[in-house]
């Protein structure tokens, strides 16, 4: 098995900047393909939905594209009562986390004396969510997702995610959606799900958002419909950053190293550090418990620590922190003797998690916080998913007669220097009247 390891500072700049782009997805090959899904979907609506289930899927041509009920009250007892009561537990970790996010209601505040501005916060309307299965089955990916869009108080919700060759979907995932309100549960995948979502069919209701990781099919299928769908953050391949000293456990450092890279091939799992002794014992214990992984896992893994991971050592953990701060991980862990002073020095990164107790594992099911983050370096801008995700803000503004008095001087002007007569007549020809006054 083969692991890298790197110095960075004898790396040159072309291979610093190949280590810092890690996976993106290649989506110009699949772009006329998906274009062409997309378009049918639209056109020819359910028909093209059952026969690409049909054609990926494996599906009979009558397979149902929503849902049945049945198919829920299988699912409650295809999974056992300790799953159940896992995702009921981190449910509510979930919901208590994100339960005081963007209240509800108008934002009021006095500019000058007479001018009232505020944001008045609502939700949207409709929203979906995607939820893939090609390297496994997703119901913590769906509560991430539907939790916070249930507590911002949208009032239509759907899923989508792809169907077995018998037509249903992940029971956990039919599970999970009953918990959350869903309302829609709908067994489709790939660009053609979200063309449905964007466009609708028979079957499949338009929705505002949808939004969820997926293959480069799906990224392609984003980026085609962003001007119909809001597509929400960018969620690509799984990428993990560990920055640690001397001091942490190797055996834990490589246990965590392996919980992102076993995503898939294209996930990136890096490990910083200015220490060449955890460094060696990392890269052995890694070999020890990679081989240990069921297929495909091993093999995803062997992949990521000889492509898009691995090692890097630093000559300090300052200049390890610069390094994290240009990667803007997804997921970063910080294993120093002083994680929080660490912490004051990291800037960009979708989630933190601090000290030797908070593996990538439970930060990715139960903690609470949000693991729908933004990867491929979109952290220097974006957030994980949050209630904000689910609402939408309009500014309001109220002025009395004397403050709009005290205001046409300057706003005219600024109207006059930009060249717009009608703003600058609107302003200099108000009169008061008993109404407004």
């Amino acid at each position: 098995m083969t692991i890298n390891t790197r110095r960075w500072s004898e790396l040159n700049r072309d291979e610093r900047a190949k280590l810092l782009s890690r996976s993106k997805f290649d989506i110009a090959d699949v772009s006329d393909a998906v274009a062409s899904i997309i378009l049918d979907v639209r056109e020819r609506g359910d028909t093209a939905i059952k026969e690409l289930n049909h054609r990926f899927d494996g599906t009979s041509l009558d397979t149902p594209i929503l849902v049945p009920k049945y198919h829920f009250e299988e699912a409650r007892t295809q999974i056992s009562q300790k799953l159940k009561d896992a995702i009921d537990y981190s449910i509510e970790n979930v919901r208590r986390f994100h339960s005081h996010q963007e209240p509800d209601g108008i934002f009021w505040k006095e500019l000058r004396r007479g001018i009232m501005a505020g944001e008045r916060t609502v939700p949207i309307e409709s929203v979906a969510f995607y939820v893939p299965r090609g390297r496994g089955s997703f119901p913590s990916m769906l509560y991430m997702m539907a939790v916070p869009a249930m507590i911002a108080g949208v009032k239509h919700m759907a899923v989508a995610s792809p169907p077995d060759s018998t037509g249903r979907i992940d029971p956990a995932c039919l599970y999970t959606a009953e918990l959350c309100g869903v309302q829609k549960s709908y067994a489709m995948g790939g660009a053609q799900a979200w063309s449905a979502l964007a466009y609708g069919t028979e079957s499949v209701e338009k929705v505002d958002k949808c939004i969820g990781p997926g293959n480069k099919y799906v990224a392609a299928a984003k980026k085609i419909l962003s001007d119909t769908l809001d597509c929400g953050l960018p969620a690509g391949p799984s990428e993990s950053i560990i920055l640690a000293d001397s001091s942490p456990d190797a055996k834990d450092i490589a246990r965590n190293l392996l919980v992102e890279a076993e995503h898939g091939s294209d996930s990136a799992a890096l490990l910083i550090t200015n220490s060449t002794e955890l460094a060696e014992r990392v890269r052995e214990y890694l070999v020890v418990f990679s081989g240990a992984l069921p297929e495909p896992r091993r093999t995803y893994v062997n992949h990521v620590l000889s492509g898009y991971g691995g090692i890097l050592i630093v000559e300090t953990i300052e200049e390890g922190i610069d390094i994290v701060n240009q990667f803007a991980t997804e997921h970063l862990q910080i294993r120093t003797s002083k994680p929080f002073e660490t912490l004051s020095l990291i800037s960009n990164a979708g989630e933190i998690l601090l000290g030797d107790n908070v593996p990538f594992s439970v930060a990715n099911y139960s903690v609470g916080t949000n693991a729908i983050l933004p990867t491929g370096g979109s952290a220097r801008t974006w957030s994980g998913v949050s209630v904000r995700d689910f609402k939408k803000r309009s500014s309001v503004v109220y002025l009395t007669s004397d403050a709009l008095n005290k205001l046409r001087p300057h706003s005219s002007l600024l109207a006059e220097y930009e060249g717009f007569p009608a703003h600058q007549r609107a302003l200099d020809e108000w009169e008061p009247t008993e109404k407004n006054r």
